[in-house]
């Protein structure tokens, strides 16, 4: 069923930056692959905010902090936390968008796991469920008040995304083929059925673009 996108609807395009996409020091499997229909998706919306996985070095998430190896999960003050290669370090090429990513214009950039001792695969809260990145204030004054997510990664950071924002009383839609996943052991499954415990609607973008610009 087709959608009809509205001035008070966002984008919300989760961390496509090189090191998520192939060859990156946390590839995503074809991760790289969405990027055309991001684009697409993006000329639909009149309001497209971008997060930016931005890390310090020695940052909780990561192996290498705990002399541990990547994938393995150690328990942080917040609850369990999975330990990655190095990745998204701030400025660094790693933490750039990928430079296919053409959309323009960019309302808002948002990075966020940049504190030291706390991961944030959310858009809207720290790992520890409590602390705001401020995205949800500011789409309350901009009067945004429908979100559509897409990007990477399907089982974490947008699936955290999207849950958080239908906690905070956004409406919540994640579009499913633009997004890929990390695919860690039943990861995928425990996406597909949190998204669906919080009523959170998975679609296909056919229902948000032309039908031509959803083919190409």
């Amino acid at each position: 069923m087709p959608i009809t996108i509205q001035e008070s609807d966002a984008l919300l395009v989760i961390d496509l930056q090189n090191d998520f996409c192939p060859g990156g020091a946390l590839e995503v499997h074809e991760g790289d692959t969405i990027i055309p229909l991001i684009n697409s998706l993006a000329t639909r919306f009149s309001h497209t905010i971008l997060t930016q996985d931005w890390h310090p070095t020695q940052h909780i998430s990561f192996a290498t902090t705990h002399a541990s190896q990547p994938y393995q999960t150690i328990q942080a003050s917040y609850g369990s936390q999975t330990l990655w290669p190095e990745h998204c370090l701030q400025n660094t090429p790693g933490a750039d968008f990928h430079p296919s990513l053409q959309i323009d214009p960019t309302e808002l950039i948002l990075r966020k796991g940049f504190r030291p001792h706390i991961d944030s695969y959310s858009a809207f809260l720290e790992n520890d469920h409590f602390t705001s990145t401020g995205l949800a204030g500011y789409l309350r004054e901009r009067s945004l008040n429908r979100i559509f997510l897409c990007g990477l990664a399907y089982d974490f950071c947008v699936r955290f995304s999207a849950i958080d924002g239908k906690k905070l009383g956004f409406e919540t839609i994640v579009i499913e083929d633009a997004t890929r996943p990390v695919n860690l052991p039943n990861s995928v499954a425990e996406t597909n059925t949190a998204l669906a415990a919080a009523n959170i609607p998975r679609i296909h973008s056919s229902q948000v673009l032309p039908l031509k610009s959803a083919l190409a």
